[in-house]
């Protein structure tokens, strides 16, 4: 990818910022499409804040019993700040997985990313993803899913890396 004015404003091992405002990566960041489960209506990506765009996937256990609601694991992944997404073949590979194996329903925010997005804005999204997970607490929020299945009196941060930090702030 070429910039009109070539000279580079900051470089980092994760992208180059030009003079002209061009970002380019060093390497792409690949995301799994969305798989909604018609049978039993759940939708994997759903807009958390539509001020920002920010979104969250949704990741259901294995084996979900239709009367017993089960905690929820609001999970914020790593990346640099700059590089990764909920939406990663890596982070949601593992959130499949750690649902599953855990019979929790994960939630992973899609925050924005830098440098398009500066600090703190990955803090801010990853707060209006847990405020809108928040906002299912007396059963009536904007995802039925959730206000079924949901045992929001069990509700745990965690993240990886700059995941960690950030869930580390929203809980401090």
């Amino acid at each position: 990818m070429e910039s009109d004015d070539a000279h580079v404003s900051f470089n980092c091992r994760f992208f180059r910022v030009y003079k002209d405002g061009l970002v380019q990566r060093h390497r792409p960041i690949d995301k799994i499409p969305p798989a909604d489960d018609l049978l039993t209506g759940l939708r994997s990506n759903v807009v958390a804040s539509p001020e920002t765009g920010v979104s969250v996937r949704l990741f259901p256990p294995k084996v979900m019993d239709p009367v017993q609601k089960i905690p929820l694991l609001f999970y914020i992944h790593g990346g640099g700040f700059s590089f990764e997404s909920a939406l990663s073949p890596r982070f949601d590979a593992y959130l499949k997985t750690l649902a599953s194996q855990a019979n929790v329903i994960g939630v992973s925010v899609v925050y924005r990313l830098a440098p398009e997005h500066p600090i703190p804005a990955c803090y801010d999204d990853s707060w209006a993803a847990l405020r809108w997970v928040a906002s299912h607490a007396g059963g009536n929020g904007p995802e039925p899913w959730l206000n079924r299945y949901t045992d929001l009196n069990r509700v745990f941060v965690a993240g990886d890396s700059v995941g960690a930090n950030i869930s580390h702030t929203l809980m401090t």
